[in-house]
């Protein structure tokens, strides 16, 4: 929860604890003598709620007999009963009722929003129950797509040649759709070596780390190959780094570790994958994802080009999403509310191979880089599974890899440059921090703060 230097009366609610602060107030107002419901009403119209995700695992909720230890003396001072103090947040399973934090949250918000425009549909099928004489259409979750902050993501390299470009002061402008177009004023030559440059300091990164972990001593030699050592800088590079949550489907690209070797291993034509990431410690089906893909770059077969870098962190995300050729994310739709890593790749000239789902739903145009499957419901979760893994595997077959390897006589793929210049047009303006806190002023806050 965070309150606005201008109103520090409006408050901006996530998941979690954050929605008993509003409680708090409420018990303020309370115990000035004022009833529940008037008190509520009251703080309602200034609190502001975003709901994060529609994986079940990422939306807090409590079994009854937790409030009851915990919170018995507590509805009291709301001057609540039990069952009142349970209504507030009620939300009904087969498995029975449960205290949530995200019911609590749209209960006591005077403004609620998803993350992306998917995500706001689904959001809004989700909750519906709570306004049960609505259309879902009608249900009052708006949505705001998520954005990164471009200063902090993007190459040094990258902005200085902006700067060349655009002008020095393009970042004041940063949301101006009609500046970015000048992107295709830099001549390719530029944007290819700027690349390349980040590419092979990322190699150079990944052989450190290595070199490092080699001089403690206890690092046996598969690990060493596993861990990025054998990167070719001037190989098609795809990185696949975030949470190993299940339904983010890491192991999408494995299902057929066979045609995944043959597409790795072509002559004069090779691919390098790039994992990386972490499980939630309580997350025992995502650990297990990480020794799925471990047990696969293990493999002599793989040459050395499929790779999981341990001991994921923002520095190491910023080496990948400025160094890779192509950034990969493969949710099971709809279940990536809106992800933002690649956002970070696509304002380094790096084109997204995506699920459409989330924030690549909104960004892509066939033309800033590839979709993964379909927009369609399947019949089961295997279905939808295979019907992406084979379309994974002929984009990567038949477009990605030729496009790439497709060069002139400077070794340049000037259609591939033509895709790089594509995806930070299209993706610098629309997804920025500064484009949504705009967003979140104008729909949110401002109307907020004159209540």
């Amino acid at each position: 929860m965070r309150a606005l230097g201008y109103a520090p009366t409006v408050w901006h609610m996530n998941e979690g604890h954050a929605s008993f602060l509003t409680l708090e107030r409420i018990r303020e107002l309370v115990a000035g003598g004022a009833p529940f419901a008037d008190a509520a009403k009251k703080t309602l119209t200034q609190n502001i709620f975003t709901t994060h995700t529609p994986v079940p695992a990422g939306n807090d909720e409590f079994p009854l007999w937790l409030i009851d230890k915990y919170l018995a003396n507590y509805w009291g001072e709301l001057g609540l009963t039990r069952e009142q103090f349970v209504e507030t947040a009620k939300h009904t399973h087969l498995r029975g009722d449960t205290y949530s934090m995200p019911v609590l949250a749209l209960k006591l918000s005077g403004g609620s929003n998803a993350v992306s425009e998917l995500h706001g549909e689904v959001s809004r099928d989700m909750w519906k129950f709570l306004w049960a004489d609505r259309d879902v259409k009608d249900v009052p979750i708006q949505h705001i797509t998520n954005g990164v902050h471009t200063r902090n993501w993007m190459a040094r390299r990258m902005s200085n040649l902006l700067d060349k470009y655009l002008g020095a002061d393009w970042y004041e402008d940063l949301d101006n759709h009609e500046l970015m177009e000048k992107i295709d004023q830099i001549p390719d030559a530029e944007l290819w070596a700027v690349h390349h440059h980040l590419k092979r300091k990322l190699a150079f990164y990944l052989t450190e780390r290595v070199r490092e972990r080699w001089t403690r001593g206890g690092f046996h030699p598969v690990q060493v190959v596993a861990s990025g050592v054998l990167i070719n800088p001037y190989a098609l590079t795809i990185g696949f780094a975030r949470r190993f949550a299940t339904y983010k489907r890491a192991s999408l690209i494995l299902s057929d570790v066979e045609r995944l070797l043959d597409i790795v291993n072509r002559p004069n034509m090779p691919m390098q994958i790039i994992f990386a990431g972490k499980a939630h410690p309580a997350d025992e089906p995502g650990k297990q994802l990480i020794q799925q893909v471990y047990r696969t770059v293990k493999k002599a077969e793989t040459g050395g080009r499929i790779v999981f870098v341990e001991d994921y962190d923002m520095n190491l995300a910023r080496y990948l999403v400025q160094g890779v050729d192509v950034w990969m994310n493969t949710p099971r739709r709809p279940y990536e509310a809106s992800g933002t890593s690649g956002m970070k790749a696509a304002i380094n000239g790096v084109p997204n191979f995506s699920v459409l789902d989330g924030w690549w739903r909104e960004a892509y145009n066939g033309k800033n880089g590839w979709a993964i499957g379909e927009e369609k419901e399947y019949e089961s979760a295997e279905a939808q599974d295979a019907a992406d893994a084979e379309s994974l595997y002929d984009t990567l077959e038949h477009q990605i890899i030729p496009k790439f390897y497709d060069r002139d006589p400077k070794d340049m793929s000037r259609e591939w440059v033509r895709c790089m210049k594509e995806s930070m047009k299209t993706v610098i303006p629309q997804f920025s921090t500064r484009r949504m806190v705009k967003e979140y002023v104008e729909k949110f806050y401002a109307p907020a703060a004159k209540k």
